[in-house]
């Protein structure tokens, strides 16, 4: 059976390997759907639960759409799937930055209970890096004693943070960036246009759901409007604190880090002869370059920790480049 057509090449390619593998008796009690973000991993995870989940699957070996299973599927309420993310925390209300031991608890004494439809269970983490070391322990008790159709679907963009022991008994799905080629055809038979289409791809750096995101949400304008506000930084033109508030100031401030970030990494190619378009000047201080972009990594991935200055670290990584660069000037 062949995996719709309607799924892009990258997401087809690993669906279909699970429908065959479920059509021949050969599907894993849990599987682990890995690769770059914004490849489609969670849209056919959930394509795969349905299909697990229905009562009367298609020819092409998805779910009909139209049994009471997938019925309850579609509007949310089937009781034998069991999605599982970040929990709120009781105390302060927000969500919390990791799942926790008592939600894989929970999980095995929900797979434990008979299927309410009488077919499958399926739960559905994610994203799965997010388990801390007492959830992933106890996940891998659940997953050392599989019961039949009860299914664990694992969703990460990061696996290499999942416990090695955990990843091994998982059946791996893997997501992997499409060569130039069929990345540009797709994106081309979206409506996208060149001479934007091969600037957001080669920003995305090869990556076509990042690249049709940002062709979608004008994200090269920010980008761009990033790379000015570095170079602004490094002329002396902008002040640190006044660009870091700027770039927190709404809810693309993630997408602002990424790019300074990537900018960098740009820069640091550019020195060792890579090349590179839009890119920054080089500082010839390599190491510091390496230190400060993995720094602005960090950043960008504690924006979501509260009680964090998130303002005064990023305008002291800010004047960190702005020295950086200033060295660099003074070489010249």
């Amino acid at each position: 059976m062949n995996a719709p057509d309607r799924f892009p090449p990258w997401q087809r390619r690993p669906l279909q390997a699970a429908l065959s593998a479920l059509a021949e008796g050969r599907l894993g009690h849990a599987l682990l759907l890995c690769g770059p973000e914004s490849m489609g991993k969670r849209e056919v995870a959930r394509v795969l639960a349905a299909r697990l989940l229905c009562a009367t699957p298609g020819g092409d070996g998805l779910a009909c759409g139209h049994c009471r299973g997938c019925d309850l599927f579609a509007a949310g309420t089937h009781p034998d799937l069991q999605p599982v993310s970040y929990a709120i925390n009781e105390k302060t209300g927000n969500p919390r930055s990791d799942i926790i031991v008592e939600q894989m608890r929970e999980l095995s004494e929900w797979f434990a209970l008979t299927p309410q439809l009488g077919g499958a269970k399926v739960a559905l983490i994610q994203p799965a890096e997010a388990l801390n070391a007492a959830a992933s322990n106890a996940l891998l008790k659940t997953l050392e004693e599989p019961s039949r159709d009860r299914y664990l679907l694992l969703v990460s963009d990061r696996p290499g943070q999942l416990l090695a022991t955990l990843r091994s008994r998982c059946q791996r799905l893997e997501f992997r960036l499409p060569p130039a080629e069929e990345a540009h055809a797709w994106l081309a038979a979206c409506g996208h246009r060149e001479p934007a289409l091969g600037r957001a791809l080669h920003a995305a750096r090869g990556h076509p759901g990042l690249a049709a995101e940002w062709l979608e949400q004008d994200g090269l304008a920010l980008r761009e409007s990033v790379r000015k506000g570095l170079e602004a930084l490094a002329a002396g033109r902008e002040p640190p604190v006044a660009l870091a508030q700027a770039w927190l100031a709404d809810e693309r401030a993630a997408l602002r880090l990424r790019f300074a970030a990537e900018l960098a990494l740009d820069s640091f190619a550019a020195g060792v002869g890579a090349g590179g378009r839009d890119r920054l000047t080089t500082p010839a201080d390599f190491p510091k370059l390496s230190d400060w972009f993995d720094a602005i990594n960090l950043a960008r991935a504690q924006l979501q920790v509260p009680g964090l200055r998130h303002d005064l670290v990023l305008a002291g990584l800010l004047l960190e480049w702005r020295s950086l660069m200033g060295r660099e000037r003074g070489r010249a």
